[in-house]
């Protein structure tokens, strides 16, 4: 068995749960529920709404759907389907599609009086409204409209609204609005070519149905480990529908134990519980627990169960790791121990997860120990991917395109969203709030601007200090009474001449803010270098893009990487990350091919970590 196959049974089977594979995952998300489920992907009928006339007219309490689509799919796939067409099809200013189908009742047994059905998607939008045998159905947040196209979002299904075949029909919106997270999708601000890309929207992830408990715990776990003193905190979510006492029962065992084999640490919290959902933080000791790092991708496997006071339980489980990031000086420290960050850019598209799973290994080989995953929404599982390779993640939020006060709202949703979803994985140790302005553009003038992304920054330090947080990457950080509201310096360094590289390398360790990037490194309060903050060169090569000296040969980019990564080695730099891992589009710069995986450069490339290599001295402690 592997993690692509999916199970479209109501039941897990015994060779599922015999496998010798740790977790079996085959639904988008972090966590794994042991009970039944239905995968809804597959032939949806299909509608495009292009006067947005359907909710008028009542499309959800019966309509003619004249086409067919695959789901998950993006809206451009099934527009130009319905045409006939063989490349995705574009919009102008905005989309609205209805998508329906049917699903027979599953049979619930006698759990009916402690369970319900559970609608997900994996990821839908940008505006998502879902009903229910024509009924309008709100998710467990108590939305009518979900906004957000890169997480997942639940409903729970009453059963008095059930027959035994139901009709689900979904709407799904979206606009080239630039306010809203788009990532480097295109929008009225940025038009496709270049760097910005095709749109792709609507019916991206799967859907399925599965049995819950009435009281559990949502699946979503965050994790932050206090090595020092081989502490865990963990914080969960309880659903209540039935208010009383309940008790949170954790149990960590090492990853591959026998299901006979004892806890290596247990520890029960007693809780009174009103309905609705809240977040609840818990500590637990973990002696002698190793730690996560990507030479030793160390994992536990933690249960985690809701006990009514009739001693019934809910449960999920989930992996996670023991691991410390921190930008102390100079130099980023892993588990105390200084580490040198030998990053890739990642931006994975359209790609499907047995692409994502190839390019990740392809990037392993390369000798990464980082994949910066650009300003994009990606199938959930490449974090536990990530988790079991070693690699360390470098996350993004996909940005607006313009800075405004309601982009800043969508801004800050879209981070709490995936906050929420990406608590769990030792391997994501860096977020950035914004990339290259984008979304942020008047970021050097503005004090609305800088004070939102100086609250934000804030937020994390507090709520997350798991992470390392980077204000807006790539230049214009911001500086707010001489402190700099990011854990690193971070420059995106562009040329194809190595001289003028060596020159740009300079300037930056010597802490000559301006005349270095594209625009000052730094702006508002004077700040002043002084190695107080880590360097990092978060973007540079792109040897096959046109306007950065490309296209090349094989070789001769090659030759020009080997030499740039010489040239960052020999200086006092925390880490740099190479543009980029695949082609997208019209960015033809990539190292691995985006279907294959095979890599045009030889392995171990970006690898500068190797005690043998003259271009990589010791750390300073």
């Amino acid at each position: 068995m592997n993690s692509e196959q999916t199970n479209y049974g109501l039941s897990i089977s015994q060779e599922e749960l015999n496998a010798p594979e740790p977790f079996l995952n085959p639904l988008p998300r972090a966590v794994l529920r042991f009970n039944t489920h239905i995968l809804l992907d597959g032939d949806w009928r299909f509608a495009l709404d292009t006067e947005d006339t359907g909710l008028r007219d009542g499309w959800h309490l019966g309509h003619y759907y004249e086409h067919r689509a695959q789901w998950p799919g993006s809206v451009e796939e099934h527009i130009a389907q319905a045409h006939g067409q063989q490349e995705p099809a574009t919009w102008q200013d905005s989309v609205v599609a209805w998508y329906e189908r049917e699903f027979p009742m599953p049979e619930m047994g006698e759990s009916l009086n402690r369970s319900m059905l559970q609608l997900t998607f994996g990821a839908c939008g940008y505006e998502t409204r879902v009903w229910l045998n024509g009924r309008l159905l709100r998710t467990i947040e108590g939305e009518e409209i979900h906004y957000g196209e890169y997480t997942s979002f639940s409903y729970e299904l009453q059963a008095e609204y059930l027959r035994p075949v139901n009709r689900l029909t979904v709407r799904v919106a979206d606009t080239l609005d630039a306010e809203t997270p788009r990532g480097k999708q295109e929008s009225h601000v940025y038009k496709r070519g270049g760097i910005w890309y095709q749109t792709s929207t609507g019916a991206v992830r799967s859907i399925w149905l599965e049995m819950v408990e009435r009281n559990r715990l949502r699946s979503r776990v965050g994790v932050v480990s206090v090595v020092e003193d081989q502490l865990v905190r963990f914080t969960l979510t309880p659903r209540i529908h039935d208010p009383g006492d309940y008790t949170l029962r954790l149990q960590v065992f090492e990853r591959n134990a026998q299901p006979e084999a004892a806890p290596l640490a247990a520890s029960d919290f007693p809780l009174r519980l009103e309905a609705g959902q809240r977040q609840q933080r818990v500590v637990m000791e973990l002696p002698d627990a190793r730690l996560w790092s990507p030479e030793s991708p160390n994992l536990y496997r933690l249960v985690a169960q809701l006990v009514d006071k009739d001693g019934y339980v809910a449960q999920i489980e989930t992996y996670f790791g023991l691991r410390k990031i921190e930008a102390r000086g100079r130099y980023v420290y892993l588990n105390n121990q200084p580490i040198y960050l030998d990053g890739i850019l990642y931006q994975p598209g359209t790609a499907t997860y047995a692409e994502i799973r190839r390019h990740m290994y392809a990037m392993k080989e390369l000798g990464c120990n980082l994949v910066r995953v650009h300003i994009a929404g990606v199938d959930p599982r490449i974090y536990n991917l990530a988790d079991e390779l070693g690699l360390l993640l470098w996350v993004e939020v996909p940005s607006p395109h313009s800075s405004t006060a309601r982009s800043r709202e969508n801004h800050k949703a879209e981070l709490l969203r995936m906050l929420t979803l990406i608590g769990t994985h030792p391997a994501v140790v860096i977020w950035s709030l914004y990339n290259e302005d984008w979304g942020a553009q008047d970021i050097a003038t503005n004090p609305e601007t800088q004070r939102y992304i100086v609250e934000m920054y804030h937020f994390m330090q507090i709520a997350h200090p798991q992470f390392l947080v980077v204000d807006n990457d790539g230049w214009h950080h911001i500086s707010y009474e001489g402190r700099l509201k990011s854990d690193l310096l971070t420059a995106h360094l562009y040329t194809p001449d190595l001289r003028r590289w060596q020159e740009l390398l300079d300037r930056l360790v010597q802490g000559e803010l301006e005349g270095t990037a594209a625009f000052p490194l730094v702006v508002g309060d004077p700040f002043f270098y002084r190695k107080q903050v880590p360097l990092l060169v978060s973007e540079w090569g792109g040897f096959g893009f046109p306007d950065y000296g490309g296209p090349k040969d094989a070789e001769s980019r090659t030759e020009d990487i080997r030499l740039f990564k010489q040239e960052l080695r020999a200086r006092p730099i925390a880490g740099d990350v190479y543009t980029q891992a695949t082609n997208i589009e019209d960015e033809r710069n990539g190292l691995i091919d985006p279907h294959t995986g095979a890599l045009s450069v030889p392995p171990g490339l970006l690898n500068s970590r190797r005690s043998n290599s003259p271009e990589a001295p010791k750390l300073e402690q």
